[in-house]
């Protein structure tokens, strides 16, 4: 994590009750070179995995619903979000945990996934890096109700959608989870469902 054009770093957690969130001072080396103080907040909840769980058979993917207080407090109307199946990771390993998510919030075990891709979900803010899975289920695949783990007060509900319902609501703006969109416009661009 060296960089030649940064120096002087400080750090203030400014709060841990959640997550945590730091103030860091830097001095950073611009093109011109002059050295140019600079403050910023990062906020570090972990990294995360997410998974499009889809049945080519059925061509149905299935999703979650739930309620986030911080589309709540900016204009989500019932804080009620779409999402693909997602977690913080358990020991680091994305897989694992993946699974085990899909499991706790969806109740289907599933034993396969590819990792797709990874992305900065927000990289002015929050250090989090998510790794993006895809997996396939079927119906005899689901061992349980699902709805996520009941010390997380998650009050999951799980949703099974065509896909090009899916993709109509993302286009409507019922989706509007920035992971479940890239998920569902990469399994649209790789063609998963047309093979």
């Amino acid at each position: 994590m060296a960089s030649d054009r940064i120096r002087n770093i400080e750090r203030e957690l400014l709060s841990d009750n959640w997550y945590s969130l730091e103030k860091i001072t830097f001095e950073y080396l611009r093109d011109d070179g002059v050295w140019e103080k600079q403050i910023r907040e990062a906020y570090d909840r972990g990294n995360g995995a997410v998974i499009l769980l889809y049945n080519l058979e059925k061509g149905t993917v299935v999703l979650t619903k739930q309620f986030r207080m911080p589309t709540y407090v900016n204009g989500n109307a019932d804080g009620m979000m779409i999402e693909a199946c997602a977690g913080i990771l358990e020991k680091g390993n994305a897989e694992e945990t993946i699974k085990m998510e899909v499991e706790e919030e969806t109740g289907y075990k599933i034993e396969k996934v590819k990792k797709v891709f990874e992305s900065y979900m927000s990289p002015g803010s929050v250090t989090e890096i998510l790794y993006f899975f895809i997996g396939a289920y079927k119906d005899e695949m689901k061992i349980s109700e699902g709805g996520g783990a009941d010390d997380e007060t998650e009050n999951i509900e799980v949703l099974e959608l065509d896909f090009k319902k899916a993709l109509a609501m993302m286009k409507s703006g019922e989706i509007k989870d920035a992971k479940t969109i890239m998920l569902l416009q990469y399994a649209q661009i790789e063609g998963i469902f047309n093979q």
